[in-house]
């Protein structure tokens, strides 16, 4: 599939995922009404003080695989970026951290979900809140300008991740940090099961093997690279959307077993003053 095309469908998914939200009903990568959502990657990631803190329609838009606001380390008066913030939620729990000296910017591409999220910005009454519209392949804000980049299972959806990663290190201060919860892969995958599995609506579309995320970190200036898995999915997790899909479940799942996980992903910008790039800093 063509990078226009993956770009398209993303940007059509997500939208149908926010008009989802405004009619009441969780997106959960697909679910047709909130009972369905029983999808192991984007089930049961935010505990109930924190859903409590944001509207529900923020939550009902979330199309994540993990918590990076939970994991990453956010300090009043920081500047906090959001990749693909959708409908909001990891952009204003981060806005609640970094407090009204601090800022928290949301980047989506789906004019959809950016209504969604000003909507929620609005109910919440947050103040230190910006959502952006722009490709996380070209961020719109200048270099050095952000403490920290979070980012919650979009990464792997974009058809040029090495390019992302060094548009987030570019707009890093130095000493910033990279702190994202997304979809890698781990071990040999026979192509044709990689291609079928990926289509687990967009959840694991792209997902990148960890080496390869790791190497793609480094190219691109980070240091202290770390992935933590937060979630590892079983055979069973996509037995029922491989079935649903029309796929022979009991062929594919076994070779699914271990193979697909949730990680948080962090890394850091070297303090170098001025650090733009992944040679200047040396």
């Amino acid at each position: 599939m063509s990078e226009p095309k993956i770009r398209e469908t993303v940007r059509e998914k997500y939208a149908e995922a926010a008009k989802r939200s405004q009619s009441g009903v969780s997106s959960c990568c697909g679910a047709a009404a909130a009972s369905d959502c029983c999808d192991p990657i984007t089930s049961n990631l935010y505990d109930a003080s924190q859903a409590g803190q944001i509207p529900e329609e923020a939550l009902k838009a979330s199309l994540g695989c993990g918590n990076p606001t939970a994991l990453a380390k956010l300090n009043p008066g920081e500047t906090v970026l959001d990749l693909g913030s959708g409908g909001g939620i990891d952009v204003l729990l981060s806005a609640r951290r970094v407090g009204p000296t601090g800022k928290a910017y949301g980047l989506d591409m789906t004019d959809e979900m950016l209504a969604l999220a000003n909507e929620n910005k609005r109910k919440a009454g947050a103040e230190n809140v910006e959502f952006l519209r722009g490709e996380i392949e070209h961020i719109p804000l200048p270099d050095n300008s952000v403490d920290v980049v979070i980012s919650n299972c979009v990464i792997n959806l974009s058809p040029d991740k090495a390019q992302v990663l060094r548009e987030a290190f570019r707009v890093l201060k130095p000493g910033g940090r990279f702190a994202v919860s997304d979809v890698v892969t781990r071990g040999e995958i026979r192509q044709e099961i990689r291609k079928n599995v990926l289509l687990w609506v967009g959840c694991v579309a792209g997902a990148l093997d960890e080496a390869d995320y790791r190497g793609k970190l480094a190219a691109a200036g980070f240091q202290d690279i770390d992935i933590e898995p937060t979630r590892i999915y079983r055979a069973e997790d996509a037995r029922e959307f491989l079935s649903a899909e029309g796929i022979d479940a009991d062929a594919i799942a076994p070779e699914v077993e271990g193979k697909f996980l949730s990680a948080f992903v962090r890394a850091t910008k070297p303090a170098g003053k001025g650090c733009c790039g992944p040679t200047c800093c040396n």
